[in-house]
């Protein structure tokens, strides 16, 4: 990197600004993929290709508002709610268990259908175990970490939570709430022996979920070859087809709206897929875009979160990378087949309200930590005065 690159990234407002146009603009591209890729869907099922895109659309404008409100509250409103983080994951995950609310959808049942919209609470429960993670671990910091072992500390809350998940049979949120907890353990300290043992723990209790569902075991082994005879028609059909749209894609992709596979090859082409519908339209270019904003938005909330003073805006803010950085993960190796599908939607790009919502919430809180740094607001406050004097 260039010494005008190093300072440019050393000066903390800039990690502000990075993190501010990095979303919003992945957050357009989404819209515009969002439409390309369900716009046939749309107009199959509810007879208007704008269907899908106006609900996310009016998800993204909510969510706007809702992440610049939230920025502006203090750390001791922060800490009331984070209290609370865990109690209220529980609750709108065993709301999902009343016989009636929850709604199933490809085999699992963690939706609640209301009459405009369809709500998945295990994904405000991430943004929610977050905080309450955070909140605790800042604590134990203020009061000396020999006193309790931090897994302790946290860890039979992320299961509880995982356990509640698991009840609606998604393994993809399971999966992205231990990541999370991963993250958010080796973020405080923990000793890397005892780390490297809840990894094997987590492995060989991963590998007891798959093996108990033939569903799930038949997407992990297509992942060697999802064109094989015998799983082409099956398991392997949507991680094949994917694999076709990105190699039709090239390095300049077909064209915006060209995609083949979103007729119907892929069913889930404007949320677990979308990937494979940018790589068909936009090729390479359009992939490494996208994984390039996504990469900038992990790091400025990675660098936010370590410049934080305050214990539990440096954790909150780690654990909200370390969610964004897992579901990347996760969504991008299940269209390339290089993971098996466990129906993880890309952050910010996909379809989803739900997710889109609990995406700014963090970002809010990410911006009120950035926004307490008295560099970061010196330097805002200057820029407002430039451009308040060019306009005057």
């Amino acid at each position: 990197m260039s010494k005008a690159g190093e300072r440019f990234l050393a000066k903390p407002v800039n990690n502000f600004y990075i993190l501010a146009i990095s979303a919003l603009s992945l957050s357009i591209i989404g819209l515009v993929m969002v439409f390309s890729a369900s716009s046939i869907h749309a107009l199959d099922t509810r007879g208007s290709a704008v269907a899908i895109v106006s609900r996310q659309f009016a998800f993204f404008v909510i969510s706007i508002p809702v992440a610049i409100f939230l920025s502006q509250r203090s750390l001791a409103q922060w800490r009331l709610l984070a209290r609370f983080g865990l109690l209220l994951s529980a609750i709108i995950l065993l709301i999902l268990q009343i016989p009636g609310v929850g709604k199933t959808v490809n085999g699992n049942t963690n939706w609640i259908a209301l009459p405009f919209v369809d709500v998945q609470p295990s994904e405000l429960a991430k943004f929610l175990l977050i905080l309450w993670a955070g909140y605790m671990l800042s604590n134990e910091e203020r009061t000396g970490k020999s006193r309790v072992n931090v897994f302790a500390l946290i860890g039979p809350g992320f299961a509880l939570v995982m356990v509640l998940v698991m009840l609606g049979n998604d393994l993809g949120t399971t999966c992205v709430i231990a990541a999370i907890l991963g993250g958010m353990l080796f973020v405080s300290g923990i000793e890397l022996r005892v780390f490297g043992s809840l990894i094997a723990i987590g492995a060989v209790a991963f590998a007891g979920l798959i093996a108990t569902a033939s569903y799930r075991l038949d997407r992990v082994l297509v992942v060697l070859d999802p064109f094989a005879a015998e799983d082409y028609k099956n398991a392997g059909w949507q991680p094949a087809h994917s694999l076709l749209g990105l190699a039709t894609g090239g390095i300049f992709g077909v064209g915006l709206g060209g995609s083949r596979q979103k007729w119907g090859n892929l069913a889930e082409a404007h949320t677990d897929f979308i990937f494979a519908v940018i790589g068909e339209e936009l090729g390479l270019l359009g992939t490494l875009v996208v994984l390039f904003l996504l990469a900038a938005i992990i790091y400025s909330i990675f660098k936010i979160a370590l410049r934080c003073k305050d214990p539990m805006s440096r954790y909150v803010g780690s654990g909200i990378g370390c969610w964004i950085a897992i579901q990347t993960i996760l969504n991008v190796g299940s269209a390339t087949s290089v993971l098996p599908v466990v129906g993880v939607t890309l952050p910010f790009v996909s379809y989803g309200g739900s997710a889109l919502i609990s995406l700014y919430l963090g970002l809010g809180y990410v911006f009120g930590s950035a926004l307490r740094d008295p560099e970061v607001k010196v330097e805002l406050q200057k820029a407002i005065e430039r451009r308040r004097l060019r306009t005057s």
